[in-house]
């Protein structure tokens, strides 16, 4: 079976559980108050829009890959998975002032319509605290064992922190030029950290052996590192009509990817050029910065870091003692964000 189709098979048995586990909060927020219920009606769209739901697959994959099977109680933790990374979500959309996320508008500016920015943005940071309780409670009540619960939720309670903590650090970065090495902190702290969650989380309800658990942290970790870096060199060189992005969104809201970093290293005139982009936000003036990173090898850099940590993904994910199957779908995704980056020159 193809990465697809699992991404595929998964994510629909994901969305069911997401329906199913949603629909009485809708009643009940009804109940309580009708503008909350509307409230529910939401962020319950917000989180069912179609997307990879790389998150929660990689948890399901990772059960499968030690028990055989997809049960209630995985799909229970699936659920909470997805959102745990919504709520993540909400507020960076939030912070990065975004008005789209996978084809429709942003929480803070669908709330927004309801009276005005102020109370969009003052919702959307509290509609995120509650996904982050209903994640929670989903896991909670999935069935498994209270110890094998109370080591996923402490570890999904300190990946959360870890994530604010790097949201702090990305925002800092837009108004200085960190180092390689301060990118790096920011990143563990990112998808890596993400990945490192939902992948061990996986491995630990489907008792894995400890020296596996071992093994994925290490990869989930890289495989996060990998991602982080392909991740933002699309965001600098794709096509908008490719991704549904806008043009150098990075660029524009003054970011600093690994690519970015490294070109201001090499070539001095990167970070005026950055400046000049940010502030005008033209075409011509982001294809400069393009430009720039290629001219300067930093994109050439970047992806070859983006690599080596794949590589080390992958020696990991092979080392454990996961089902074939579990460990194609791992090794597939990290070969796809290696191909990928070769995509952009």
């Amino acid at each position: 079976m193809s990465i697809a189709e699992v991404l595929d098979r998964h994510s629909d048995a994901v969305d069911a559980q997401l329906r199913r586990y949603l629909a009485p909060l809708i009643e009940e927020g009804r109940s309580y108050h009708r503008d909350i219920g509307r409230l529910y009606d939401v962020v319950a769209e917000f989180a069912l829009r179609k997307g990879k739901r790389l998150a929660s697959c990689s948890t399901l994959v990772a059960y499968e890959g030690y028990t055989g099977k997809v049960d209630e109680g995985i799909l229970s933790v699936g659920c909470g998975i997805e959102l745990y990374r919504h709520s993540i979500l909400i507020h960076d959309d939030l912070v990065d002032a975004d008005e789209t996320r996978r084809g429709g508008r942003t929480i803070h500016k669908l709330l927004a319509e309801w009276y005005d920015d102020r109370f969009g943005v003052g919702s959307s940071i509290f509609a995120g605290n509650i996904l982050y309780s209903l994640a929670l409670q989903s896991i909670l009540s999935s069935g498994f064992l209270p110890e094998k619960l109370t080591a996923v939720v402490g570890m999904l309670s300190r990946e959360y922190r870890r994530v604010n903590e790097s949201q702090v650090l990305d925002l800092m970065f837009e108004y200085r030029s960190p180092t390689v090495s301060e990118w790096k902190v920011m990143a563990s702290k990112r998808a890596a950290s993400l990945f490192k969650a939902t992948i061990v989380a996986g491995a630990l309800l489907g008792d894995a052996p400890g020296e596996d658990l071992s093994l994925l942290e290490d990869a989930g970790k890289h495989i996060g590192y990998a991602f982080d870096i392909q991740d933002d060199i699309i965001d600098t060189f794709a096509k908008e009509d490719e991704y549904g992005r806008r043009l150098g969104g990075d660029v524009i809201r003054g970011k600093k990817p690994l690519h970015f970093i490294l070109a201001m290293e090499k070539e001095r005139r990167t970070a005026a050029a950055l400046d000049s982009a940010r502030k005008g936000e033209l075409s011509k003036e982001i294809e400069n910065v393009r430009r720039l990173v290629v001219d300067s090898s930093a994109l050439a850099e970047a992806k070859r870091i983006s690599k080596e940590h794949a590589d080390v993904a992958t020696g990991a994910i092979l080392r454990t003692h996961m089902s074939d199957s579990s460990k194609r779908f791992f090794t597939s995704f990290i070969d796809y964000i290696k191909e990928s980056l070769d995509w952009y020159k």
